[in-house]
């Protein structure tokens, strides 16, 4: 047999209907804020990713999943020529699956000229993503993930109502155990006083410091300070605080952020810690965090990225939005259990017994899809006790008995399952028993 690949899940029937509701409640929410959708490919060009998530990210430098064509697998079958050949192709056209939804929403943005079509831009997108990693609870190796976009608005507004979406939305799937944790991680005027000062509180911890902080070092320090090494998270308590280092600028806005959501009644605990994972961060940053599922786990994270459009080629474009996984979220509201309403997946079960009474179930089947109506009918020839005990067992509201004498009075009766109440119809009353089904809906 054929099993799925390790960090793989299948969705089946029994549990889909949970992933409808969210992505349903996540879309009437966007619509209520004002946000419009946007899809993107499942791949991009790996420079995309290099460029906008950033070189001293886990994605970029160990959970990236790369695509690579049969023809170039087969050209570094040799000698060391091809795997430098090899290399230099997936520097400049190398393909990776989608590892997270912001760079190519900005990619879409810029290639398609959007930054032309007004002054402020507000997206959402609901999307499958790949990372190369370690399976953990809530950490696939492809999952799903909803997020918000929006580009130019340098206002603290924006800020505010992006933490404020993601706390309504959280909110209505029944979460009450989720911390709001914010930060600033200051803008390209006082982020490098803080670095200096950082990298002077680091350098001599170097030997200590795994191997990838090593690498961060020199790149981006503050990157150092998100490390899930336990060893590493120890040498830098004591850390400096960039909070302590903002420019009048970030400070402003960082205060104006936390006025905002005072005012909206929404609660948050501010965290120098918060430093988010992927390098385009700038000012605001921040965290919806749940104990809920094990550990301490991030349910939703985002922030302020203001010269990610422009280092991805478009023209300088501020940008705020968050990220939100899928397959996280679910297993938070289990553990907290948070229950989601099941569907009914069929609103009529017409039972067909003998010959005869075939097409003519299958054709007022049809006939009450056509009016809107969930219509499953028997495939199989069982018998009336086995098709009722189907009908019972897919907990549908309605039943239809088409038999032979049925057919011939062109006549039935509609029966209630819940109560055993029984209305008479005729056979070409379509619309009046629409109409009964669709009142107790």
């Amino acid at each position: 047999m054929i099993s799925k690949p390790r960090g793989t899940n299948d969705i089946l029937p029994s549990e889909v209907y949970k992933w409808h509701h969210i992505e349903n409640a996540f879309r009437t929410i966007c619509a209520e804020f004002g946000f419009e959708e946007i899809r993107t490919p499942a791949f991009e060009y790996t420079k995309l990713f290099k460029r906008g998530v950033g070189e001293t990210t886990d994605i970029v430098q160990k959970e990236m999943f790369n695509v690579i064509p049969n023809v170039k697998i087969r050209e570094i079958q040799g000698d060391e020529q091809s795997v430098a050949s090899f290399n230099r192709y997936l520097e400049k056209e190398g393909m990776t699956l989608k590892p997270e939804g912001t760079a190519p929403v900005v990619r879409a943005f810029v290639e398609n000229k959007l930054h032309g079509q007004g002054s402020m831009h507000k997206y959402y997108y609901v999307t499958p993503c790949f990372r190369h990693e370690r399976p953990q609870a809530g950490r696939m190796r492809a999952f799903h993930q909803f997020g918000i976009e929006i580009f130019g608005s340098v206002s603290a507004i924006s800020d505010a109502e992006v933490i404020a979406l993601g706390a309504t939305f959280i909110e209505r799937m029944g979460l009450k155990a989720v911390e709001l944790r914010i930060n600033s991680i200051g803008c390209k005027a006082c982020r490098p006083v803080y670095d200096k000062a950082l990298s002077a509180f680091l350098e001599p911890k170097l030997p200590r410091l795994c191997e990838t902080c090593n690498d961060r070092f020199s790149k981006n320090p503050m990157r150092i300070l998100d490390c899930k090494n336990p060893s590493c998270q120890e040498e830098v308590q004591g850390a400096p605080v960039m909070l302590d280092y903002l420019c009048e600028s970030c400070e402003s806005h960082f205060s104006e952020v936390q006025n905002m959501l005072t005012g909206m009644k929404i609660e948050f605990i501010v965290d120098s810690g918060i430093v988010r994972g992927l390098d385009y961060y700038t000012k605001t940053a921040f965290e919806f965090i749940s104990r809920d599922i094990g550990s301490q786990a991030t349910v939703c994270g985002g922030g302020r990225y203001d010269g990610l459009i422009e280092e991805v080629g478009g023209p300088e474009t501020p940008g705020v939005g968050f990220g939100m996984g899928m397959e996280r979220l679910l297993l938070t509201m289990e553990q907290t259990r948070v229950e989601i309403p099941k569907p009914n997946y069929v609103d009529l079960f017409i039972l067909n017994l003998g010959e005869t009474a075939k097409a003519p179930a299958l054709m007022l089947a049809q006939a009450l899809r056509n009016e809107g109506i969930k219509v499953e009918l028997d495939h199989l020839e069982r018998s009336m006790k086995a098709q009722f005990k189907y009908a019972n067992k897919i907990e549908v509201p309605y039943v239809i008995v088409l038999g032979e004498e049925e057919v011939r009075k062109k006549a039935f009766a509609l029966k209630e399952m819940k109560t055993g109440t029984q209305v008479d119809y005729k056979m070409d009353e379509i619309k009046k028993i629409a109409a009964q089904i669709k009142a107790v809906e």
